[in-house]
Parts: C-alpha cells; structure tokens; sequence
C-alpha cells in the first residue's frame, strides 16, 4: 500500500494537531526494536478508567471507534506464537498511542480488535463534529501508521503485512460498573479500584459495521456522515449492503441505518456485500 492507496479523506485538513510523521518515526523504531530484541509494552488503563469514573452511572454520548487487523488468523497461522505476540502487542500500542493523540480512550483489547471512544459535550454546540472528526483523523492516522510505520519494518524480516478495518459511529451510551480492580501487597487487598465499562447500542453496531469495511477502509454511520461538510462527504461512497446481512433501522429516517465507506481513489465502487 503507497501514499495514494490511503482514504481520500486524509488527504484534507488533516493531522493539524498530531504531528503524523513523528508517530511514522515511533512506530518504525518500537516495531524494529520489538522484532529485533524485545517487546516493550506498557499500557494502563488508568486514564479511561479515570475517565470513565466522571461519568459513572450516567448516560453519555460517546463517538465509537472499533479498529480491527484483518485476516489475523492466517497471521497465526503463518507466525510462530512468540512473534505473533510482538508483532500484535506493537499494533496494539501504536494504535493506543494514537488514539490518546486525537483525544481518544482505549477502552477494551478484544483479541486483535481495540475498542475506543472520544466523549461528546453536548453543552458546546461544535464539540459532536468535532469528536466526529477527531475519530476519522485518528481513522486515517492508524492507516498511515500502519502502512508507512510498521509494514516497512515487517517487510524487512519477511512477515506478512497489516491492514485494518475501522468502524465508526456515534451515540448514547452507559457507563456502568464492572466489579472492582483490587491491588495487592503480600497476598492482602490493599486498594480496590471500581471497574467501568460502556454499554450501549453505539457499541454493539460499531463492532458489527466494521466487518463491511474492506481491508484499510474506514466505515461510518450515518449519523456520523451527516455532520460532514460536503467536501467531506465526498471522501466516502454508501456502502450497498444486502437487508438480509444488515437489517438496522434509524431512528431518524425509520429506514435502514446507511454506512459509508471511505474512498482511496475517486473511481472506486463498492460493490453490494
């Protein structure tokens, strides 16, 4: 994949605020070094848990974001164990790192799959388009990353190549308490943390959209296309999918809930999935 495989989108007014070359640069030398010596992965979940504790047992509007590494089976089965680890703990992070960038949370680790979400004020009248966008630069962002930061270095030792499907969408969500994270010292519980999670239809939809998306294609919902500017809307086609494969109604339109995927070159179709 080249400079000009990547979504349309991301050649606009994109990585104003995230200097994209420098997390290329990241990724290239975590990626070598992790392939090359060992993998240094260090991830907390403090800052969403954090977060999340905000708005504990309350409903909020959140943007959805599912990335997801495509084909991650014939990866295992092409990898020795040991290497599949570092090569999917390396994704894991610089995809983490990037969504933190762009104002985002990780939430959850679902295998390959990263799950995340940007909050919305809804009190600022330009805060929803703004998390939108937010959540499509770092869409295009993980693209980049992906292609011109850690596919180069897999190149090198002769590993199979990344790609992704990302699934965004936007809506009201739960955020309600899991159980608890408790702190040990010597065999007692010295600290218990509450554990929260989000709940809601936004969640579920993002995670079953993105299977639409082809590999390095971004898919939105309607909700989310709708508060593009039309130049904007240009860089996306409807997605023409079968009601027997995708039968979710909008509570808009009362019609079915449309998708759009992002285009790489404007003659590209999608053909009905």
């Amino acid at each position: 994949m080249s400079v000009k495989d990547l979504p349309l989108i991301s050649r606009s007014h994109l990585d104003k605020f995230v200097n994209i070359d420098y997390a290329i640069q990241h990724a290239q030398s975590s990626t070598w070094k992790a392939l090359k010596v060992k993998s240094d992965f260090d991830i907390s979940m403090e800052e969403t848990q954090n977060a999340l504790k905000e708005y504990a047992e309350s409903k909020m509007t959140f943007v959805i974001l599912y990335v997801d590494l495509v084909d991650s089976t014939k990866l295992s089965m092409t990898l020795p164990v040991s290497r599949l680890a570092t090569i999917i703990q390396s994704f894991t992070q610089e995809m983490s790192m990037i969504i933190s960038a762009y104002g985002g949370y990780t939430l959850k680790y679902i295998g390959d799959a990263i799950l995340a979400f940007f909050v919305v004020d809804l009190s600022s009248p330009d805060n929803l388009y703004l998390r939108c966008m937010n959540a499509i630069q770092c869409a295009c962002s993980m693209i980049k990353v992906i292609c011109l930061g850690i596919n180069p270095i897999l190149n090198q030792y002769d590993y199979p190549e990344l790609s992704v499907r990302i699934g965004i969408d936007v809506g009201e969500n739960a955020v309600v308490q899991f159980g608890w994270d408790t702190h040990t010292l010597d065999g007692k519980v010295v600290l218990k943390d509450p554990h929260f999670d989000i709940l809601g239809y936004t969640i579920n939809i993002t995670a079953k959209m993105t299977a639409f998306a082809r590999p390095d294609q971004i898919v939105i919902g309607q909700l989310v296309f709708d508060l593009l500017d039309d130049k904007q809307k240009h860089t996306f086609i409807p997605l023409k999918i079968s009601p027997e494969v995708w039968d979710y109604f909008s509570n808009n339109t009362g019609g079915i809930y449309r998708l759009y995927g992002s285009l790489n070159k404007i003659e590209d179709k999608q053909e009905i999935i």
